[in-house]
């Protein structure tokens, strides 16, 4: 059945953040020929190559472009399935409102390996650092498109110490720690650099609360 606003079939419309894999699509024979034809159309915007995310009803025929937090988590929820997935570091600190300048890359906490990924409508990239979801420690946030899981300050605060990162950022980062800082509980911050090998992390995240 179609979406009448749009002509999108539900498949499209319906998923989770609204975004969906070109290959998995099952309602068209030749899903990336009509895929490209509904890009054409204004309904649907291509995020990278094979990823498409449905443009909201009421922002059809004018220019459009997600977050790149929303972007990241609807690639990843098409990859790897709805709350299969968390934004971790910068993307996580994003959401948690501690780093207001954009960076050009999204991290996906990642039940399983997967390269990074260029996107197709911005200078940006997604990186997809394998993780234990078991383990690690999320909460529900909301970015544009919809919900998903993301890194609680606790654990954001020690992979934001953890994660490579660009030396062009290190201040914007440090600045986010030490706003994340006043969020966290230090019983919880301190089991979670225990139980994950983060200990090398949670020293660094001491030394700049104490340059604060």
């Amino acid at each position: 059945m179609a979406l009448q606003a749009t002509g999108l079939p539900a498949e499209l419309g319906q998923a989770p953040l609204r975004t969906v894999r070109a290959r998995d699509v099952a309602a068209y024979a030749h899903p990336r020929a009509q895929l490209a034809r509904l890009e054409q159309r204004g309904v649907l915007h291509r995020l990278a190559d094979g990823f498409y995310v449905a443009v909201p009803h009421d922002r059809v025929g004018e220019p459009w472009l997600p977050t790149l937090e929303g972007a990241a988590a609807g690639i990843a929820a098409a990859e790897f399935g709805e709350r299969e997935y968390a934004l971790m570091g910068v993307s996580a600190a994003r959401l948690h409102r501690v780093l207001p300048r954009a960076i050009a890359v999204a991290y996906v906490a990642a039940p399983r390996r997967r390269q990074a990924m260029r996107l197709a409508d911005r200078d940006a990239t997604i990186r997809f650092p394998p993780r234990d979801l078991d383990v690690v420690h999320v909460e529900v946030l909301r970015t544009d498109l919809g919900e998903c899981l993301v890194t609680t300050p606790e654990q954001t605060v020690l992979d934001l110490a953890h994660l490579r990162r660009d030396p062009a950022d290190e201040d914007d980062v440090r600045a986010a720690i030490r706003a994340l800082l006043a969020r966290c509980d230090d019983e919880v911050l301190e089991q979670v650099a225990a139980t994950q090998r983060l200990g090398r992390a949670l020293m660094l995240v001491r030394r700049i609360a104490r340059t604060a």
